[in-house]
């Protein structure tokens, strides 16, 4: 045991740990330091000291009255897949683990709805859902590692926003643990209910500084019958945004997914794949799909549609998926992400802005960074249809100076236009400087009353969103 533990608060702080909980949900020293801090870029273990592991809500009930009573800062774990550093915990925080609290308590076929653990992987609920053919239509890259309470905490998107919208009206209800210990359960199974406030808001999208989201109830759709799905090539930003219009009002209100990839990120995707769905080189690729009830009827009609799109010049070429694994493939070109990661330095962002302002943005954005660094590489993709755009930006040397100066080019002209420094990410730390730049400081005031009120003592995933 190092000095550190060995010290007198921190014994006491273990034992009533250990008493209250057992000691094998209890983890010190190189038991949590060998951990992973986060799934994504360079391996990095955690910091931290001490990693609990509760079984239920009342043990993350004891766990955080112990704390609040010592003070202990407490970071909350889910599948470590935020890209903002909202779980970052350093050497004296404690780290509350929800990966004992999965599994699917009920699936209520007659009401579609589902009551799961906070620490359920995404993908486990997607698949319960399908058991009984029904659909969470919830849907994005890391839904294998992704946890349902880590995409509650934070307002996850995602692929299907355009139909379903984000996950906040996809949960009915929650129950989630105070800074205090205090069980607040709001496990709400109705579609409306308007008596008195809506509790369950205060922790979604809240990145754990408010609460822990420990069960929560959501909500099912029949599973569709159908799924259409094609990919694009558009000669112009015009082409983007006609045929976006054009095919959400022509599919009849199925469209369920927008997909927009500019020619930098296509070309590094699938550019030199014998396997790419289109060949040669567009200035912009949309992945286009539809859910609907009748394979055979909803094929055609998907057919006819883009069939138009192409006699109205919204399209240049287009393939359409004749098969799951053609669809797999379409969407792997979408999803790999990861490819980014190869790619040293690179600066990953997740912003939102006005559809019509969309390609005058980039355009901006690739000038200031050709300015300032004639070999940058610029990668945009993303939810278009939603307003949400990711970009990858490789640009001068990998460090902080750098990662600054490449974030103003990026939030600066967000402003000026309506958007978000943040789209579906949350701000965690990496964002937190720029919170004023899409907040007002009445939101901000407010925010961090909120924070005072629920949490008092700031044990709360400190230094997350914005300081104390």
């Amino acid at each position: 045991m190092s000095t550190r533990e060995n010290s007198p608060g921190r014994r006491r702080l273990l034992a009533e740990l250990c008493d209250a909980l057992g000691e094998a949900a209890v983890l010190i020293g190189d038991d949590v330091q060998d951990r992973s801090a986060g799934i994504w870029g360079p391996e990095e273990r955690l910091a931290a000291r001490i990693l609990v592991r509760p079984v239920d809500t009342d043990g993350v009930s004891r766990t955080l009255a112990i704390c609040s009573r010592a003070g202990q800062p407490v970071v909350t774990h889910g599948g470590l897949t935020g890209v903002v550093d909202g779980a970052r915990a350093g050497v004296d925080d404690l780290v509350l683990s929800l990966e004992r609290m999965h599994g699917i308590e009920e699936v209520d076929v007659v009401g579609r709805t589902m009551t799961v653990w906070a620490g359920t992987p995404l993908e486990t609920v997607q698949k319960a859902a399908a058991d009984h053919a029904l659909l969470f239509p919830l849907d994005l890259g890391a839904r294998g590692t992704a946890t349902i309470g880590g995409n509650a905490a934070t307002n996850a998107g995602g692929n299907r926003v355009i139909r379903y919208g984000m996950i906040r009206p996809l949960i009915l209800g929650l129950e989630a643990v105070m800074a205090d210990g205090t069980v607040v359960s709001a496990m709400n199974h109705m579609l409306k209910n308007n008596a008195g406030y809506d509790l369950k808001q205060l922790f979604i999208g809240a990145e754990g500084t408010l609460g822990v989201i420990t069960r929560l109830v959501l909500r099912l759709f029949q599973e569709p019958r159908s799924q259409s799905t094609a990919f694009v090539a558009l000669t112009d930003f015009t082409q983007v945004t006609g045929l976006l219009g054009f095919v959400d009002g022509a599919l009849g209100g199925t469209l369920s997914a927008y997909e927009v990839l500019w020619q930098d990120y296509y070309a590094l995707v699938a550019g030199e794949s014998t396997q790419a769905p289109l060949p040669g080189v567009f200035p912009f690729y949309a992945l286009v799909e539809a859910l609907g009830s009748d394979q055979m009827r909803d094929a055609e009609r998907f057919e006819s549609v883009l069939a138009e799109a192409a006699r109205r010049n919204l399209i240049a070429e287009a393939v359409i998926a004749k098969s799951q694994a053609e669809r797999n493939a379409i969407w792997a070109i979408r999803d790999d992400v990861v490819r980014l990661l190869e790619i040293e330095p690179i600066f990953l962002f997740d912003v939102s802005l006005p559809v019509r302002d969309m390609e005058s943005y980039v355009e901006g954005v690739r000038k200031c960074l050709t300015e300032a660094w004639p070999e940058q590489r610029l990668f945009v993709f993303g939810h278009l249809g939603d307003g949400n755009i990711h970009l990858g930006v490789s640009a001068g040397p990998p460090s902080g100076e750098a990662r600054e100066a490449v974030e103003r080019i990026i939030y600066g002209p967000l402003g000026e236009i309506g958007g978000s420094v943040s789209a579906e990410h949350g701000i965690g730390i990496e964002k937190k400087a720029y919170l004023s730049w899409c907040r007002s400081d009445a939101e901000i005031a407010l925010m961090r009353r909120l924070k005072k009120a629920l949490d008092p003592n700031g044990i709360l995933n400190p230094g997350k969103i914005f300081d104390q």
